[in-house]
């Protein structure tokens, strides 16, 4: 195998898996869940008779129950990869088997042609790539390319790689400018991504080529998706279920982002995980190809997101009926979607812009979704998930075991096992510390090899030390340390010695010397519970108010009051106590509040009904529906007091200024 040239715009890049580390009180025992656990009780419901792995025997026929499902390839690709990114440091013999069976069977349904898509192969044989729109031929064969470069790069085993790249090679033929489906695009985005992987790990131009052509024909007139209907004469996978989608082109074009040309779109629209996906591709193929369109495009898109549609949590998609964005501000707590996968596109989504761009203030949005949108997504034993996660609930909402859409379980264990990935990243000579996780990683630098040595733990303080070890004792290079926009005055030292007037550029404390062995940085950032307000605008924030403490959003539970939560209310200078909590490995926050006294029986009155005083408990997000069923909400009652403090103006991208 070859490695793909030096990319044309990207500042930085992540560490591969095996040059990291990780040994910290907060994630490791997260991490070993999902390897010992998780992926176990995954890979168990996908055994199931007439599900996933059976499916892929081409067994099934006509009449049979349990028809393939059109997603099902996907499934079983995140769960390979998952398990990929867990053998790449972990010896596990079992899992690895476990693998390996799940490629060979893989193996058995590719065609003859390298197509490798059951339900087209047994169900409806014959009509492959002539619904785009609806049936996720392409998202499946995008999460099998993903797979196929995770797998070869943990354990340099080429089986899944070889059947995904003649399945990318006949894709590539039926797209190209000639094939029979030019100028055609998926409905739901995801090879785009997979294929700039698979160019970036095989070194083949061909498939970075279609990944830009399958961006570019998107959106353009006439409109693809309209056409294929004419050609097939059918309503498509989804037609039945969305009757009224001929009446609604415009929506549903956004519905896939296939509304205008890609680098024209400038708000973020439709189904949120297809968006995402999308704006990753865009970021990739901009780096690969130099594009500024295609930058300025996915920088427009994020300030979009980022300012009018995004949950404090991390979570988007604010309407169920198209798993994906409102208008602005329409950000509902208890009736919104906020679809795991949809966080965790958009941890993909913001690392590649911050390697492009070199800014931190995309990592502290990637840690926001991690540490809340993301986590909150399985249960505490790793063996129940949620679709959506929603902020607030009357206590009806609880994880489950699976879904007959089971996109966000093995999607969660993938992104979580790739941990290592999102924590560190690399210049030319620059080593970059992005999350604070204790471990080390291992950096090839053009001033030699250096090993830096995270020591915290994060996010229950805000302590961190980085150990210096550079191959040859001593080495010269920039270490670039990330501080988060909350962190209003972090304390640094090095080796004892206190910076006075540290200097943050684009996000990063940026340190240029001869580093020799031993020497240690250190910073607090300074953990304290910060109140937190929506914007006039988020209905369903209106006088109301959120604690965060770190990257960690806090809510309260029903279990831990004797009141409804929605009728606490928190005043503005009431201090409150963070005391370290072994449950979640984070804080739970208390406070005095009060709560509405009960008014009687009678349903409407003439007189308030009064306050009484409550102990108030707040604990993390992530954590919330693991003790039983109980209300639940993020955002409490404003009980007012002392003004907030004076909003102060966040730097703009690239301004240099002193901590």
């Amino acid at each position: 195998m070859t490695i793909a040239s030096a990319a044309a715009m990207r500042t930085r890049e992540p560490l591969p898996l095996t040059a990291v580390t990780i040994d910290d009180r907060f994630w490791t025992p997260r991490r070993e869940l999902i390897r010992t656990r998780t992926l176990r009780q995954q890979e168990g419901q996908m055994r199931r008779p007439g599900q996933q792995f059976d499916a892929l025997t081409l067994t099934w026929r006509p009449g049979d129950p349990h028809e393939p499902h059109i997603f099902w390839e996907s499934d079983v690709a995140k769960w390979i990869e998952a398990a990929s990114h867990c053998l790449a440091t972990t010896d596990d013999p079992e899992l690895d088997q476990a693998v390996d069976e799940a490629i060979e069977l893989l193996a058995g349904a590719q065609q003859d042609d390298g197509y490798l898509n059951v339900y087209f192969t047994v169900v409806k044989p014959g009509q492959r790539f002539t619904d785009l729109r609806d049936a996720h031929e392409l998202y499946c064969a995008g999460h099998l390319i993903e797979a196929g470069v995770a797998h070869f790069e943990a354990t340099g085993k080429t089986r899944l790689l070889d059947i995904v790249r003649r399945y990318a090679d006949l894709i590539d033929t039926v797209f190209s400018p000639d094939g029979p489906c030019a100028g055609g695009y998926d409905g739901h985005q995801e090879i785009e991504l997979a294929l700039v992987k698979l160019y970036r790990v095989t070194g083949e131009r061909r498939y970075l080529g279609l990944s830009r052509r399958l961006i570019e024909w998107r959106g353009q007139q006439p409109y693809y998706f309209e056409l294929e209907l004419q050609r097939r004469g059918t309503p498509g996978y989804f037609g039945t279920t969305l009757p009224r989608r001929p009446e609604q082109t415009r929506r549903f074009g956004e519905y896939n982002q296939s509304h205008q040309p890609v680098a024209d779109q400038a708000e973020v629209v439709g189904h949120s995980v297809r968006a995402m996906y999308m704006y990753s591709a865009m970021t990739d193929l901009a780096d690969e190809y130099g594009d500024d369109r295609l930058l300025q495009a996915v920088r427009r898109l994020w300030t979009n997101l980022t300012t009018k549609k995004l949950y404090i949590t991390g979570g988007m998609g604010s309407d169920p009926s198209i798993e994906g964005f409102g208008p602005a501000y329409d950000l509902p707590d208890a009736h919104g979607y906020a679809e795991t996968c949809a966080s965790i596109g958009l941890v993909q989504w913001a690392q590649r812009m911050s390697n492009l761009t070199g800014h931190g203030h995309y990592i502290d949005t990637l840690e926001r979704a991690l540490y809340n949108g993301v986590l909150s997504g399985a249960s505490a034993d790793g063996t129940r998930y949620f679709y959506g996660n929603p902020l607030a609930s009357g206590g009806t909402v609880a994880r489950q075991e699976w879904f007959d859409c089971a996109c966000c379980p093995p999607n969660l264990a993938r992104l979580i096992s790739e941990l290592g990935r999102y924590v560190y990243a690399q210049g030319p000579n620059e080593a970059v510390v992005n999350l604070y996780v204790a471990g080390t990683g291992r950096f090839t630098l053009s001033g030699g090899e250096v090993t830096l040595r995270q020591d915290t733990s994060y996010p229950r303080d805000g302590r961190l030390t980085v150990t210096v070890a550079p191959a040859d004792d001593e080495a010269e290079f920039t270490l670039a340390i990330r501080i988060p926009g909350w962190s209003r005055q972090p304390a640094v030292s090095v080796n004892g010695e206190p910076v006075h007037q540290p200097i943050l550029r684009d996000g990063y404390l940026t340190l240029s010397r001869r580093w020799r062995a031993g020497d240690l940085v250190e910073i607090d950032l300074g953990m304290e519970v910060r109140r937190t307000w929506a914007h006039p605008a988020v209905a369903s924030a209106a006088g109301k108010v959120a604690l965060e403490r770190g990257p960690v959003v806090f809510c309260l539970e029903g279990v831990d009051h004797d009141h409804a939560v929605h009728t606490l209310a928190l005043a503005r200078d009431v201090p409150i106590r963070a005391v370290p909590d072994e449950r979640t490995g984070v804080v739970t926050l208390h406070a005095d509040a009060t709560a509405d006294a009960t008014a009687g029986d009678q349903l409407y009155g003439s007189h308030s009904p009064g306050q009484r005083s409550a102990a108030l408990t707040a604990v993390p997000y992530f954590s919330w529906a693991n003790r039983g069923l109980s209300d639940m909400t993020v955002w409490i009652r404003d009980g007012g007091g002392p003004s907030a403090a004076p909003a102060q103006t966040a730097p703009k991208p690239g301004e240099n200024h002193s901590v």
